[in-house]
């Protein structure tokens, strides 16, 4: 991978969209310029976690058992400022 950026004018990135996406999305950086100046930079986007779906994290997350206890849910509310 290059140590600066591609760029493109912004004719150029109209014209050439899917190739500067395939770009980016092999982990390059690329700038667009409008009248020799730089203006945009199109980056990858950080990779999401995998997760299987609902229920990915069972087992592996325990709550108290007190988690919904009404003296526990006055505290938040207090904490929060939401009663006196």
């Amino acid at each position: 991978m290059s140590t600066s950026a591609a760029r493109y004018n912004i004719h150029e990135a109209k014209t050439h969209f899917s190739k500067i996406v395939e770009r980016v999305e092999h982990g390059e950086e690329v700038t667009i310029s409008r009248a020799g100046q730089p203006f945009a930079k199109v980056v990858p986007l950080p990779p999401r976690a995998n997760r299987r779906g609902y229920g990915s994290l069972r087992g592996r997350i325990t709550m108290a058992a007190d988690w919904d206890a009404p003296a526990t849910n006055e505290k938040i509310a207090q904490e929060f400022g939401l009663i006196g």
